[in-house]
């Protein structure tokens, strides 16, 4: 029986819509299945996406060389997909990094700082003085150390990267299938997904691309491992003449001792309703969903008390001359695979793969993570001989 497409990606998130892109520029018979955002997520009973949001962090550096590589070549790639799609998503605003100081028991800047090195990347190092001088809007704990990033880095829209890829993939010839996954299965010698919708598509190859719905028990014949993490984001609004005020504000990382206050905060960002909104997150511990179910019922919440207690009371210490009440929180989630890299893999079928697990920092790196799940597909295996991981697939028992 003939296959309705060469491959499918079930998922229409950052690593779907990358990997989507990637294979339709390559062969035709490409579609990628996966339900647009709903308009009310409140009432919303299918799956949701983590890409539902106008601000993520990208940069260069990072400590570890295979998260650095995968980012550094999705960044290179950016202006590209927005030439290409008239679509604009990134914001190259420079990212901040701030810790105790270099020496201190907490070595994250002394991380950072020699994987800036190792990189060739340029940064500007400033101490006390130097961040209140260059940012005047933080505040920042005495003792403290910055790591400015001002090139290549900054902050994307998943949203809007997405739908870039998205509109790309299809300009190529992929079909895009609006409906929700339920079953893959190799049947027969093809690669069959079944619809909630009630419809069944075959093809050569599957490529599973879910985010943490990866984990859906029925899914697989054998579920992905990985843990999934529900997460709060908080958000603070800012009038236009105070966003306008901030434009100098870069995206941040602040690390403190033992990660107790360690947040990440976005500067203000223009969202669809017109209003401009300062995004801050960094969970206080870890709230972990076994099934898919659970994680449905999170994304209907806006998230917990507790998280956004931990965060208001962060960010008026951080941006002292924005203390206000936040205007909302939103739930996200996060998904971890057992290696701290995304697992790209096949599963015991050779006909059925999986694209997943971000690990809580794959945004800024997803067209380069979807370029190796197509490339999966493509050749049978990773070809890319650049990275020391071999991005394993694992999978419960």
């Amino acid at each position: 029986m003939a296959a309705d497409f060469r491959f499918i990606v079930v998922g229409r998130g950052m690593m779907g819509a990358a990997a989507a892109r990637h294979l339709a520029r390559q062969t035709d018979g490409i579609a990628v299945i996966g339900p647009d955002e709903p308009e009310n997520r409140d009432s919303h009973g299918g799956v949701f996406g983590s890409h539902y949001d106008e601000g993520r962090i990208t940069r260069t550096i990072d400590p570890d060389q295979d998260w650095a590589r995968l980012a550094n070549r999705s960044i290179s790639r950016y202006a590209e997909i927005e030439r290409d799609s008239g679509i604009q998503f990134y914001a190259p605003v420079g990212c901040l990094v701030t810790g105790p100081k270099r020496g201190s028991e907490t070595t994250y800047v002394d991380d950072v700082v020699e994987a800036a090195g190792r990189l060739g990347v340029r940064t500007d190092i400033l101490d006390d003085a130097g961040l209140k001088a260059k940012f005047p809007f933080f505040s920042f704990a005495s003792g403290s150390e910055g790591v400015f990033e001002p090139y290549g880095a900054g902050h994307i829209s998943p949203r809007r990267l997405v739908k870039a890829q998205s509109l790309l993939a299809e300009k190529a010839g992929a079909r895009v299938i609006k409906q929700t996954a339920l079953s893959i299965r190799d049947e027969a010698g093809l690669a069959v997904v079944t619809t909630a919708e009630g419809e069944t598509f075959s093809a050569e190859k599957v490529l599973l691309a879910a985010g943490g719905f990866s984990i859906a028990e029925n899914l697989l014949q054998r579920p992905v491992e990985m843990k999934v993490y529900g997460r709060t984001v908080t958000f603070f609004e800012v009038s236009e003449s105070e966003a306008e005020a901030l434009s100098g504000m870069p995206s941040l990382i602040s690390v403190t001792p033992g990660d107790v206050d360690s947040i990440y905060m976005l500067p203000p960002i223009r969202y669809p309703d017109g209003r401009y909104y300062i995004k801050i997150g960094g969970d206080p511990d870890d709230l972990q969903f076994e099934n898919e179910t659970r994680l449905r019922a999170w994304f209907r919440t806006h998230g917990r008390d507790k998280a956004r207690e931990h965060l208001v009371r962060i960010f008026h210490q951080l941006v002292p001359s924005a203390a206000r009440p936040p205007a909302f929180t939103n739930s996200c989630a996060v998904s971890y695979s057992p290696t701290g890299y995304p697992m790209i893999g096949y599963t015991s079928s050779p006909r059925l793969a999986v694209l997943t697990g971000g690990c809580g920092t794959a945004a800024k790196s997803s067209d380069e993570i979807g370029r190796l799940g197509a490339e999966l597909l493509l050749a049978g295996r990773i070809k890319d001989e650049g990275y020391s991981t071999d991005f394993s697939a694992h999978f419960s028992n």
